[in-house]
């Protein structure tokens, strides 16, 4: 079933050919956690993985991948380096979530609930839930107010603090 229905583009926004996304965010997030082996190592940081080796081994990429890609994670800001020492052994680091990579939280949920929902033959092979209650967790799209909000009644406007960003940004050059 094929739908049509689109946010609601305000403004100068509504002529779509007459602007460019330039500063697109989604595009920005995509740059930084747009490979597969991204999106899996914040998968495994969610789950606890710490540690080098277990983001390697548990996402099933080289451990050249995983050094480039934490590397990567860390330097955007995402992840912080903490040293650690096994008796006996050289110091190592360890990988622990920043509060910006913590905030990407609920887009990998959005992820794994839209793949559940269509690419799973069968039911999900894991559940969210509240810990404290079994509560089932979703991510929706609601406004300040707790109203659930629907494509067709998303509002898309320029955020005129941007555009004075940019002015100014300009006017400096």
């Amino acid at each position: 079933m094929m739908c049509v229905m689109a946010a609601v583009m305000e403004g100068p926004l509504a002529d779509l050919s007459s602007w460019k996304p330039d500063g697109c965010s989604i595009a920005k997030a995509m740059d930084l956690i747009g490979t597969r082996s991204a999106i899996l190592i914040l998968r495994e940081a969610y789950y606890g993985t710490r540690r080098f080796e277990g983001f390697a081994s548990r996402v099933g990429i080289t451990d050249a991948a995983a050094a480039a890609q934490l590397r990567k994670l860390t330097d955007a800001g995402l992840f912080v380096k903490r040293p650690y020492r096994e008796e006996g052994k050289r110091t190592r680091h360890e990988y622990v979530l920043t509060h910006m990579g913590r905030d990407l939280l609920p887009a990998l949920l959005a992820l794994m609930q839209w793949g559940d929902a269509y690419l799973q033959p069968g039911p999900a092979p894991l559940l969210l839930v509240e810990e404290a209650t079994g509560a089932p967790v979703r991510v929706e799209v609601r406004s300040s107010t707790g109203k659930e909000v629907e494509l067709e009644k998303l509002g898309v406007r320029l955020n005129e603090d941007y555009v004075r960003a940019l002015r100014s940004a300009r006017d400096q050059a």
